[in-house]
Parts: structure tokens; C-alpha cells; sequence
């Protein structure tokens, strides 16, 4: 995909890569004071982008234990932290089980309820990969918010029907308590060619399904719908993603990511 012409509020360009960590960031938006927890190297700089913009009440750790006040650039452990607190492991679980978190996970594989797959392709007695394994997620999901980063968009990993349920759907979790369900939410899936959400609430008792909800610029409906192994709930209208802005650009380049390790997942 070729680099990305801004309006006149926009005077850099900007790139693939710069614009999905705005749509993580988006992500984030409105979430107030909650326990930030991106997985990954783009999801992070979304995450950190988010925190030092729109949402500066968020707190995030460095990856490990400390929480610093100030933005801190991926892949340097060296950088100097403003510490704040500190958060060992075994904190994570009490703001976990509070609800008050907002995590993004990849998804080797995602269908159209949100079910989840990170432990293997094939059958789990015999697969033909084994991948991280089951980790967090149906915690992570029963318990607060929820997105998905999935940097490659296709059929291979927007399927009809993941091959093991590591995050359980919309489909799994509408028969379970009200109380499960309280704190049950998917707010984005974002891919290097577009943004889903599950807002759309179906008709009847047919559970939450994915949603179209903008494509990033130079993507077109069609294109993601091909990717889509499953049918997409696509509205009459469908924007694009939102560019970053120059302030946004200049954290990204010059803060949060200046040795570039975002262009990695976009064959840079």
C-alpha cells in the first residue's frame, strides 16, 4: 500500500502501520482510568499514543513491572522511567477481576462472534500447529474489555469456525449468567486493512456479529469482504479510518517508536 496523502490539517504523510496504531489508540478512547494492557509491539505504541493524547488518566506498565508517568519508546529497555507505582504480576489479577482493564490480544484465528483461537490449527488432539496456548483470554473476556489486533487480514485468519476457542464469542457467552455477561465485551478488531466492532445487535436472538466499521484508507468494502471468510455485517455506509494528526505522527516517529519496530509487522 502506497503512503497515505493528509488533508490540509495534516501536513506529513502518513503510512499503513502509523494508522493502524491510531486505530488501536481509538480503541482506548473514553475509557478513563483503567489499567491499559496492549499485547505486542503495535497494540503497545497504541496503547502508549492513546495515553499521552486523549486518555492521560490510563495507566500502563513497561512491559513489566513499573508504571511510569512518562511515554516510553517500544524495544529500549534503557529509556528513562518517571515511576510512579509499581505493579507486579500478581496485582494484575485484582484490577483484572475488578473490570477495570482494556486489553488487546492477536487472534491467529477469529470468526463472526468474536470466538478467538491462539492454541492451535487443526485439531487440538493433533494439530498441524501448536501455537501460545489458551493464555488469559477466557478470563480477559469474562471480565473487561477486549480488542484484537490481527496484522494479517484473510481468510486464513477471519474463519467460519475457529479451530479451538481460546476467547470464547458472543455466541458462547449469551447463555451464561447476566453477571458473565455484564462484563463481557469486544470493542474492536482492528486489521491492516480494517476496523470491526460488534455493535450491530443482530436481529432477534441471533448473538452480536462482526461488523464493517471503516476501512483504512486505500482499502476498499470489496477487498475486505474477500479477506472475510465468513459474511460481515457491512452498513450502507462505511468511512474511512481517520488519519493521525501531525501531534500524533511526532509521538509515533519521534517518542514512542523511533527505531520503527511497528514497520515490522507490515513487511518493513
Amino acid at each position: 500500500m502506497a503512503d497515505l496523502k493528509p488533508d490540509a490539517n495534516q501536513p506529513e504523510e502518513a503510512t499503513i502501520d502509523e494508522i493502524c496504531v491510531v486505530a488501536i489508540a481509538e480503541a482506548f478512547r473514553g475509557d478513563g482510568e483503567i489499567l491499559c494492557n496492549p499485547i505486542g509491539t503495535t497494540p503497545i505504541i497504541g496503547g502508549r499514543l492513546a495515553r499521552a493524547t486523549f486518555e492521560p488518566a490510563m495507566v500502563m506498565t513497561d512491559a513489566v513491572s513499573v508504571l511510569a508517568a512518562n511515554p516510553l519508546p517500544v524495544g529500549d529497555d534503557d529509556a528513562e522511567r518517571l515511576v510512579e507505582a509499581w505493579m507486579p504480576y500478581r496485582d494484575v489479577f485484582d484490577v483484572v477481576w475488578s473490570g477495570r482493564r482494556h486489553i488487546v490480544m492477536g487472534a491467529s484465528q477469529i470468526d463472526a462472534h468474536g470466538n478467538q483461537n491462539l492454541a492451535a490449527i487443526g485439531d487440538w488432539r493433533r494439530p498441524k500447529a501448536q501455537l501460545l496456548g489458551l493464555r488469559g483470554a477466557p478470563g480477559n473476556l469474562v471480565n473487561h474489555a477486549t480488542t484484537y489486533w490481527v496484522p494479517n487480514h484473510s481468510t486464513r485468519s477471519f474463519v467460519p469456525s475457529v479451530d479451538v476457542v481460546s476467547g470464547p464469542g458472543y455466541d458462547r457467552v449469551a447463555p451464561l449468567s447476566a453477571a458473565i455477561r455484564a462484563g463481557y465485551e469486544i470493542r474492536r478488531v482492528v486489521s491492516n486493512l480494517a476496523v470491526m466492532d460488534f455493535e450491530s445487535s443482530g436481529s432477534g436472538d441471533e448473538p452480536r456479529r462482526m461488523r464493517l466499521r471503516s476501512v483504512h484508507p486505500g482499502v476498499t468494502v470489496d477487498e475486505v469482504v474477500e479477506a472475510t471468510g465468513f459474511e460481515l455485517a457491512v452498513p450502507d455506509e462505511v468511512p474511512e479510518s481517520r488519519l493521525p494528526t501531525g501531534e500524533e505522527l511526532h509521538l509515533i516517529r519521534e517518542v514512542l517508536d523511533p527505531r520503527g519496530y511497528r514497520k515490522a509487522e507490515f513487511g518493513g
